[in-house]
């Protein structure tokens, strides 16, 4: 074993150790009350990773994509599944296009505050308009002197009801057909809410997290916390894309362990015509079908953040990832919903909670279909179909 095979196998000890500190009722108690889970956060930002991403010279651990895909696998599976992952999650990715485009003055600021648990982001880029067609969002910011002032409307942002800073992408010139990306801007500002209305959306899974809508109305913005140049903040997001899409992956395998333990558990103790149900090949294979369709996604996973860590080409890794690990991780969901039979809709078998937080994964931050469409044109080099 390598001095790096130790490395990642102490995060991934440390990382469970302290997610199992938290059991599986405090956060079926967390769901049911759609309660935001701050005393897990606070353990992490403790134990400082929430800044795990973040260089040390801000307050960070200064780690890898690795490092950060391990800790949020072991977190989801240790039966905090994608609502202690997404706690953790928001703090380390968001921040990216700050560390990688922000002002230094931007970076001293507020990185060690993100660092320390002190400063919860939101997202504002997903309107109900565009969907996953970024180029035709309608949010714009007007130059003013000195400043800016946004006017528009956002849909499922994490955070919205707790953050105290967005990352908001707006229009700042308008769109162009022959460049339909170019002219968004990134914003890093105060969410005012004197200036945004955020609403609460009610939903099926992720419950301690919160999803909202946002409504901005002439929300002023300093020319000082426009993140990189004008003009160019679409593309700064994608920077970000490649190592969220490779977490989410792990994040979703991690969820489809912590169903196929407790799905293993039950199937060896659950006797009947006189026998544990376990030792049914209908009910054995299946499972076994997921421990290894988990493990091949891990391997993906691991690949393309090894990539991403050497500062190598990654999109075709990232995306098989995501796509992977959401696959086996629904799918080990669903199945231990199987084999739990009815009590899978029993609230104190924990099933019915990873099996509703796993289908959200299918869909955010990318759909399936949208991984396989950038596959079909960027690795097989077919005609583009959307």
């Amino acid at each position: 074993m390598t001095a790096v095979d130790r490395d990642l196998d102490l995060v991934r000890r440390s990382a469970r150790e302290l997610a199992r500190k938290f059991d599986l009722d405090y956060w079926r108690e967390k769901d049911r009350k759609a309660e935001y889970p701050w005393e897990f956060v606070r353990a992490f930002a403790d134990a400082g990773w929430l800044g795990s991403m973040i260089p040390k010279k801000y307050g960070g651990l200064g780690l890898g994509l690795t490092e950060a895909a391990i800790m949020l696998s072991e977190v989801a599976a240790s039966g905090a599944g994608a609502s202690g992952a997404s706690a953790i999650h928001f703090y380390i990715f968001p921040p990216g296009p700050v560390l990688r485009h922000g002002s230094e003055e931007m970076k001293r600021a507020y990185l060690p505050k993100i660092a320390e648990g002190e400063l919860l982001l939101a997202f504002g880029v997903t309107e109900p308009g565009a969907g996953v067609d970024t180029s035709r969002i309608t949010t714009r910011a007007k130059k003013t002197d000195g400043g800016w002032v946004v006017n528009g409307q956002k849909v499922w942002i994490t955070n919205a009801q707790n953050a105290k800073r967005i990352l908001l992408l707006a229009r700042t010139s308008p769109r162009r057909d022959d460049k339909p990306l170019d002219g968004m801007t990134l914003f890093f500002t105060d969410l005012d809410r004197e200036r945004i209305t955020v609403r609460e959306i009610e939903k099926a899974g992720r419950s301690a997290v919160d999803s909202n809508e946002l409504f901005i109305d002439n929300l002023e913005v300093r020319d000082d916390e426009v993140v990189g140049d004008v003009g160019r903040g679409f593309y700064y997001l994608l920077d970000g894309l490649n190592p969220e899409r490779i977490v989410v992956g792990m994040e979703q395998l991690g969820l489809g362990r912590a169903a196929l333990e407790l799905a293993v558990k039950y199937a060896s103790e659950r006797v009947v015509f006189g026998r544990p149900i376990g030792k049914n090949q209908a009910v054995a294979h299946p499972l076994a079908d997921s421990w290894i369709r988990l493990e091949g996604a891990e391997l993906m996973g691991m690949k393309a953040a090894g990539l991403f860590d050497a500062r190598k080409p990654c999109g075709p890794e990232a995306n098989a990832a995501k796509f992977l690990g959401s696959e086996a991780g629904f799918e080990a969901c669903d199945r231990a919903m199987q084999t739990h039979g009815g009590y899978a809709y029993a609230k104190e078998y924990h099933i019915e909670r990873f099996w509703r937080e796993s289908r959200l994964l299918k869909i955010a931050p990318v759909s399936q279909e949208m991984v396989l469409n950038y596959v079909s044109t960027k690795v097989l080099g077919l005609p583009k179909s959307y």
